[in-house]
């Protein structure tokens, strides 16, 4: 059995994937994923491994074909179809919330200039509007009056919106990272400062977003959201506390590991079975009393799971041990050949 293993220079290799092939005896390799010759490089390989980053457009213009492509053949992969079909897909994701009657935040999409308007005239604010893709907080924005939301809508059916949605705030966002070290000062200065002259590579190759609007419901009073990452058969989580005088918990650092009630463990491992994703970061929050999904990402950073104490497994039972998301992501592929 042969693991491949993508490997760019742009990125960091989950380092559970190398361990469990050092610990199992796997022989595994390195292959870039952007090469042409991709495919004839994975031919002799039972498992393609490949942690796609949303912040990279090539990532985000051909993996999902890629993986789909794969599974015909027969090759195993992490993220399989499934599992990166909605990643960091917004519009995707109110679907399949829908569709699969998993609880989820009211939201609201538009396809039309005129139908955005006649809703946003007849709602009430404020109102959270959200481009299709970002993570950590970003392009995420809170609509407290109905001007706001026309001033949005106008320049989403016009010139679009840019990938950096707010300059202003994603400034403070540097500020703010700093200040809690997780990024260095001049590294935080310069992203900052940068996001107001140029453009991300990212940002300039996808362009503006333009011909759509994504508006969800704001949910008054919430001052955490609660993350739980489903990984197979294993479950585990912590709160994650908004900022000073903000409403977003995404991107904030700030984790609490109180106890997570067993009610949402449960919608979390029902609603990871139910979209067959093999790994799975659900961000919940309260909406008149009731456990609601707000986002979902088979990406997720593991500086929160580093100080949790154990796992729930379907029958929520409890399970004490330090979470190892990228040893378990192919422990459970590994098992099932």
């Amino acid at each position: 059995m042969k693991i491949a293993i993508a490997r760019t220079d742009k990125y960091l290799i989950p380092d559970g994937w190398i361990r469990y092939c050092k610990e199992n005896g796997l022989d595994y390799y390195f292959v870039n994923p952007y090469s042409s010759n991709l495919i004839e490089q994975l031919k002799d390989c039972s498992v393609f491994l490949w942690y796609i980053y949303h912040t990279e457009y090539k990532d985000m213009l051909f993996s999902k074909q890629l993986f789909f492509s794969l599974g015909l053949a027969g090759i195993k992969v992490f993220p399989d179809y499934y599992t990166s079909y909605y990643f960091d897909d917004k519009l995707g994701q109110k679907y399949v919330f829908e569709c699969l009657d998993i609880p989820h935040i009211p939201t609201y999409v538009f396809y039309s200039k005129d139908e955005a308007i006649n809703w946003v005239n007849r709602t009430s604010f404020p109102k959270v509007f959200k481009l299709r893709g970002g993570a950590g907080g970003r392009n995420v924005l809170l609509i407290k009056t109905r001007q706001k939301a026309l001033d949005i809508i106008k320049k989403a059916f016009s010139c679009g919106l840019s990938q950096t949605l707010d300059k202003k705030q994603y400034f403070k966002d540097q500020i703010y990272m700093i200040k809690k070290k997780q990024r260095g000062v001049l590294e935080g200065v310069l992203k900052g400062v940068g996001a107001f002259f140029v453009k991300s590579e990212y940002a300039k190759m996808h362009g503006n977003d333009k011909g759509y609007v994504l508006f969800q419901d704001f949910v008054d009073g919430n001052n955490f959201d609660i993350r739980v990452i489903v990984i197979g058969d294993r479950a585990y989580g912590m709160k994650r506390m908004t900022r000073n005088e903000d409403f977003r918990a995404s991107g904030s650092g700030n984790f609490v590991y109180d106890a997570i009630p067993s009610d949402i463990i449960k919608i979390a491992f029902i609603s990871a079975e139910k979209m067959k994703l093999q790994s799975v970061a659900f961000d919940f929050m309260y909406n008149e009393g009731k456990p609601v999904i707000v986002e979902m990402s088979y990406g997720f950073g593991t500086k929160g799971s580093s100080k949790c104490n154990g796992y729930w497994d379907r029958n929520l039972l409890w399970h004490s041990c330090k979470p190892d998301p990228y040893y378990w992501q192919l422990d459970d592929i590994i098992s099932k050949l």
